[in-house]
């Protein structure tokens, strides 16, 4: 069986490191990884997407339309952007922050309002998230992606342990410490 993943942000809020973090996590748990990322105008602050997919075997890194297990929604706006990806029963979490597009900066649109009544009425299950604090709380605002994977490790089942550990290979040593917290209190919520 394969685990789809996606996640999906905007440019600087750390899809990257996430899957990164997912893929020491399957070498950990001696999975198949594959990745796909698409950066979009992510140094602009636009649409970044990240397929991850684990299992034994995994031949492709895309995930089809309705076939993400899990989405990782490190923005609002982002997670509605790509809810047909979710499958029936799958999981979208949800940070529950918006950071204006530049449409929006420039006034030439507004920011969709009503984001989960549109995510209930499209029959998605979701959960969300306050990253954004929760991050705070860990020492550092930019830890929201590590706080949604601890969500993550969570809801799949694994082992706070194991999840430490996935970030312990992931990051930086000068903010171990931090991702750990983040990780942790994601974990807890």
């Amino acid at each position: 069986m394969t685990l789809n993943i996606l996640i999906v942000g905007v440019g600087g809020q750390g899809t990257l490191l996430a899957s990164r973090v997912l893929g020491a996590y399957a070498s950990i748990k001696g999975l198949d990884c594959k990745l796909s990322e698409v950066h979009g105008m992510s140094q602009r602050g636009g649409s970044v997407v990240t397929h991850v997919r684990l299992g034994e075997s995994v031949l492709s890194p895309i995930i089809s339309e309705g076939e993400a297990d899990f989405i990782l929604a490190f923005e609002k706006l982002e997670g509605l952007r790509w809810s047909h990806y979710l499958k029936k029963g799958g999981t979208m979490l949800v940070n529950n922050q918006e950071i204006l597009p530049m449409p929006v900066i420039i006034g030439a649109q507004s920011y969709p309002q009503g984001v989960f009544e549109r995510l209930t009425a499209e029959g998605k299950s979701y959960k969300i998230v306050e990253g954004l604090k929760l991050a705070a709380e860990a020492g550092n605002t930019k830890a929201v992606n590590v706080v949604l994977l601890g969500v993550l490790f969570q809801l799949m089942g694994e082992t706070l342990q194991v999840a430490e550990q996935a970030v312990q290979a992931s990051v930086p040593a000068k903010v171990l410490e931090i991702n750990r917290k983040a990780v942790a209190l994601g974990y807890q919520n």
